[in-house]
């Protein structure tokens, strides 16, 4: 799978349907048939979108971890609290359910973010408040993840 690229703003409706930008509909063509799975976020209060095949590869990492592990037991049960299989209507609409709307505070006015191989959806008030918050830290942040002097990482 190749990565989303972008940040677009659409709007809910009283049902929680969201409709999908036409340019990013097009980004996730290939996954449409196969349908998505939307998870509680882990470090935010948003929503993470992630086409099948990307699910399908974190479950396969998943399924790895010792189940007789309590904290492997307990990081599995919390990771997968809330997941839902959804799918893009023939209109282009995607559906968040109510528990998940009440867990992300989407509103009236969403983000849908791209995040490398999935989408975040956000409430609008929420997310521009989770980048206002990061711009301080994000130059520290990016020098201490992607400024490595060597090439480790295939990174330069």
């Amino acid at each position: 799978m190749n990565s989303f690229i972008g940040t677009y703003e659409c709007k809910a409706d009283a049902k929680g349907r969201l409709m999908i930008p036409a340019v990013l509909k097009k980004q996730l063509s290939a996954a449409l048939q196969d349908g998505f799975v939307l998870k509680r976020a882990v470090f935010q209060p948003c929503l993470e979108l992630y086409p099948m095949s990307e699910w399908n590869k974190m479950m396969e990492k998943i399924n790895k971890l010792n189940r007789f592990k309590k904290k492997n037991n307990d990081f599995i049960r919390r990771f997968t609290a809330g997941v839902k299989i959804v799918e893009v209507d023939s209109a282009g609409r995607l559906l968040i359910p109510k528990d998940l709307i009440g867990f992300s505070g989407i509103a009236k006015e969403v983000v849908l973010a791209s995040a490398v191989n999935i989408l975040e959806i956000w409430d609008k008030d929420k997310y521009e408040q989770a980048i206002d918050d990061a711009a301080e830290d994000f130059a520290d942040l990016a020098e201490e993840v992607m400024g490595q002097d060597d090439d480790e990482n295939g990174l330069s």
